[in-house]
């Protein structure tokens, strides 16, 4: 039988951002899949490299809109690490408690848009309906429903106000009620587990193998989080189960980002206990940073997102070094999708809630036999911005 190869990109429906996949079938069956990256990178480390520390906090807060927070707390995380900051305990649990909100809003963000994947769209309306509360909660918080502004070196830059903890524990009933709800549909339905179960399985070996992180590994029973392994902020403070299932399917999957919904509430919770009583500062101010370098580490809801910084002393890093969970997970398609049928590849895809705006990296060619020549993207950027500027001015 012949083999064909399917182009999925770097536009397709599956694809919220431009990524190019080249899937080999032999039939209906998938024999192969190659990834193509490149068409998004936006230069993340190179601008903070041009900026202070407290503006990388911002910036890296835009690497990913769902992780808006995991970003800036790695990165406060290597910023305080290369001086030994100590964090006031109120920030480790206002850290902890916007941290497991934006858990529970990716999850939830991820299980609607894979509903809508496989045609159940009953699902993908009652996950992003029911994610409104959660965003509501970050408004009451922050001021804001997404790039929440909290991290700072030293702490927080915003307090929980007490009197508002109550109206958040409302809040935060609902959402509970209406998970228990959706965990319910979600074990009933044999349709759903028809379509799932089976589905794109990844080996614990392959996962392993691939050193996969977050809920694609513990899905394939790699007892794998940050949070429990290397606890920071308020997660030594709180009590909390990290889910593993073992047979690694898109259904086991699905089920390990549910259960930690309730997890995270849990965890939320017992933040917003301690916040009543857990009086004193919310910032331990940080004049400068020495020279030195450090590292972050934080579970996010895709899995371990890492930060490099370096300092010579200045007031911003000369190396700052981004590694997103999805550039481990994403390899793990040639492990999972090889050998199933064309109709699963997609929502194997999906499965690891890919984010290619975090993964993106610039390809540095070298044509010359002296060394690899430096590509000054910025520059080049600016050129053809202004090509067509005066293309359409005719100046």
């Amino acid at each position: 039988m012949n083999k064909n190869q399917i182009p999925v990109g770097p536009f397709h429906p599956l694809l919220e951002e431009a990524e190019y996949f080249n899937i080999t079938v032999e039939g209906e069956t998938v024999t192969d899949i190659e990834m193509d990256i490149g068409w998004m990178h936006r230069g993340h480390e190179f601008i903070s490299e041009q900026k202070t520390f407290t503006q990388s906090i911002f910036l890296v807060e835009r690497i990913c809109g769902i992780c808006s927070t995991s970003h800036p707390i790695a990165c406060v995380h290597a910023i305080e690490d290369i001086d030994n900051v100590e964090i006031p305990l109120r920030a480790r649990y206002i850290r902890t408690l916007v941290a497991e909100l934006e858990r529970i809003h990716s999850h939830l963000l991820w299980l609607g848009l894979a509903g809508h994947f496989i045609g159940y769209d009953t699902l993908w309306m009652w996950a992003w309906k029911y994610r409104e509360p959660i965003l509501q909660m970050f408004e009451i918080i922050s001021g804001n429903r997404n790039h929440y502004g909290m991290m700072r070196v030293g702490g927080v830059a915003r307090d929980v106000d007490v009197d508002k903890i109550a109206a958040l524990s409302k809040i935060l009933d609902q959402v509970d009620e209406k998970m228990e709800m959706i965990a319910k549909a979600a074990n009933d339905d044999p349709v759903l587990k028809s379509r799932l179960q089976g589905v794109g399985i990844l080996k614990h070996q392959d996962a392993v193998n691939f050193c996969a992180v977050g809920p694609t590994a513990r899905a394939s029973g790699v007892k794998i989080d940050v949070r429990k392994d290397e606890p920071t902020d308020a997660y030594d403070l709180v009590d909390f189960k990290v889910i593993v299932l073992k047979n690694g399917d898109v259904y086991d999957k699905t089920v390990v980002r549910l259960l930690e919904i309730f997890e995270s509430s849990k965890i939320i919770r017992q933040c917003m206990k301690k916040l009543r009583t857990a009086n004193g500062p919310i910032l331990n101010s940080v004049k400068e940073i020495p020279p030195g370098e450090g590292i972050g580490r934080y579970e996010a809801p895709r899995g371990e997102v890492f930060h490099y910084m370096r300092s010579d002393g200045s007031n911003r890093p000369i190396r700052h070094k981004v590694r997103a969970p999805s550039f481990n997970n994403i390899p793990t398609y040639i492990a999972s999708c090889k050998g199933i049928p064309l109709a699963d590849a997609l929502i194997t895809l999906a499965a690891v809630d890919p984010c290619y705006c975090c993964t993106e990296r610039a390809i540095r060619i070298n044509h010359s036999a002296e060394g690899a020549q430096p590509i000054d993207l910025l520059r080049l950027s600016r050129e053809k911005t202004e090509r067509i500027r005066r293309t359409i001015h005719g100046a």
